[in-house]
């Protein structure tokens, strides 16, 4: 059930494969051990209004926010986020900011449908 959003600043498209860095990002997701392959799903979100401190929207950023159910032990989720980060200096290091927040969600309030 993980999602892994990735939100972008708008012009950082022009300084980055947009669509490589999230399939390389969607690969450490499949492949790090933790969840079923099917679950797992990935998707970007091009902001096009943004601050960073006195930069204003001059900065570009990239943030990743990562949702799971709840079970993972600290280790397994500082794993994940190193992993995650990894890919990003690499592809964006670039950038202004880079960032990663992985979050336990409430299996007893979670609701799915799959068809």
């Amino acid at each position: 059930m993980p999602n892994l959003v990735m939100e972008y600043s708008n012009t950082a498209d022009q300084r980055l494969n947009i669509q490589g860095l999230l399939e390389d990002l969607h690969q450490v997701t499949l492949h790090c051990g933790l969840f079923e392959m099917d679950s797992v799903k990935s998707r970007s979100l091009r902001c096009h209004n943004w601050l960073i401190g006195e930069h204003g929207d001059s900065e570009d950023f990239v943030h990743i926010s990562f949702e799971l159910l709840s079970g993972r032990t600290e280790e397994q989720k500082r794993e994940l986020s190193r992993k995650l980060m990894d890919v990003l200096k690499q592809q964006a290091g670039h950038l202004k900011s880079l960032t990663v927040n992985i979050r336990d969600m409430d299996k007893s309030c979670f609701q799915k449908i799959s068809q």
